[in-house]
């Protein structure tokens, strides 16, 4: 299977979730070998999204250089990663990814308007040869030898609507456009006076949150999934783990994950080359990724 990128420029606009300001950004291909990058244009700044470029995971992935943030990049790159594209350059004109309905529909749908297009480059894999784990506390995120690509998470809050809820995924771009790409990301209304009171979430609203009081779901239109907090909570995993460079062969599996730990899972796991192999995806791989990555 060889790398990907998109076949043509796409653009949208929108809203920054946490500094509620306005963003238009605009997709472009990239070359085979040149990975995704983040490309400033109001500071002339390219940032490698890599994870030797994040900078913060306080509510969001963040990533930086030179002083230049960009916040919120974990919707955004979880439908790149599920569209099994390895080329592209994200061009903003602010510090923020738009957040769009706080899913990673909209981005979806972008990268079906855009096209993908094959390049003549095998496409690289990094497949783990041993188990990697971090933890705070209870709280866990550990990445596991597997053939396939798999996602294993529990989520346990002391919330009437949310609970314990637990999600096993096995990926493939079209499961992740059916089970996943839709769930929104999630807050508490009471949260939301101390978000705002140190800059976070000034562009939180019903339209790109599931926002919940003590007992119950203030939006009007209710859930998209029974269980929308766990998918959503893989959603984010999958971005944040894309931090890694290229596609990851292994199972993921997290209690109450967070970006903290998946930055520090994603970090752990590279820096020990007896943790993972890279390889071309060829034989076995290229299959597993062929039928991963296909469109539905």
């Amino acid at each position: 299977m060889n790398q990907q990128t998109i076949a043509k420029s796409v653009e949208l606009t929108g809203t920054g979730l946490h500094k509620g300001v306005p963003v238009t950004m605009r997709l472009e291909p990239l070359s085979a070998g040149r990975g995704i990058e983040i490309y400033r244009k109001d500071k002339n700044v390219y940032i490698p999204v890599n994870h030797k470029y994040v900078v913060d995971t306080k509510m969001a992935t963040v990533i930086g250089k030179d002083g230049v943030r960009v916040s919120t990049i974990e919707h955004l790159l979880s439908a790149v990663y599920s569209y099994g594209i390895d080329n592209l350059l994200i061009v903003l004109d602010n510090d923020e990814v738009p957040i769009m309905d706080g899913s990673a529909a909209s981005y979806c749908m972008l990268l079906d308007e855009a096209g993908i297009k094959e390049q003549n480059r095998p496409k690289r894999v990094l497949k783990v040869k041993k188990s990697v784990r971090v933890e705070d506390g209870e709280k866990f995120a550990q990445l596991n030898p597997s053939d396939g690509m798999v996602f294993d998470f529990t989520i346990d809050f002391s919330h009437p609507v949310i609970g314990r809820e637990y999600l096993r995924f096995n990926f493939t771009k079209e499961a992740y456009l059916e089970e996943i790409a839709r769930a929104r990301t999630f807050g508490f209304l009471k949260e939301v006076q101390y978000l705002r009171s140190i800059g976070l979430a000034r562009g939180g609203s019903l339209e790109n949150a599931v926002v919940l009081d003590d007992n119950r779901v203030l939006n009007s239109e209710g859930l998209r999934y029974p269980d929308e907090f766990v998918r959503h909570k893989i959603l984010d995993a999958i971005g944040d783990i894309s931090l890694a460079g290229m596609p990851i062969m292994g199972e993921y599996r997290a209690f109450a994950g967070s970006h903290a730990l998946n930055h520090a899972l994603v970090s752990k796991l590279l820096s020990s080359q007896e943790n993972y192999e890279i390889i071309e995806a060829k034989n076995q791989e290229s299959r597993v990724l062929s039928y991963a990555f296909a469109s539905s």
